[in-house]
């Protein structure tokens, strides 16, 4: 199951950098206006995506915290709130390289 879940994710991530890298091409005539309109439009998500991660981030560390910090001994919850902590730092990462590496790309492409 963890294997598919991560299969599937590599899979949605490299079809959104492919879909990033393919609107931030320019053509040596000019953009045409299909062109322009989508990368506005990945652009205007890939901002909102960012500034929605930190708070997300945040608030799902800080839950994971309190969880192992009121679990009272029980063990169950202390690798729940281990698992949320470690899976939100893993998000927050993986938001910021894809951030890198679409800059990277574009700094490239200019």
């Amino acid at each position: 199951m963890n294997k598919k879940f991560f299969n599937i994710i590599f899979i949605i991530s490299l079809f959104i950098i492919f879909l990033f890298t393919l609107s931030s091409i320019s053509f040596a005539w000019g953009d045409p206006q299909i062109v322009s309109k989508i990368t506005s439009a990945f652009e205007s998500i890939k901002d909102w995506l960012l500034k929605i991660a930190t708070p997300a981030a945040a608030v799902a560390v800080g839950s994971g915290v309190f969880m192992k910090k009121f679990s009272f001994g029980d063990e169950e919850k202390i690798r729940t709130g281990k698992k949320l902590i470690k899976g939100s730092l893993f998000s927050y990462a993986f938001i910021l390289a894809i951030d890198l590496i679409l800059s990277a790309i574009k700094s490239l492409i200019s």
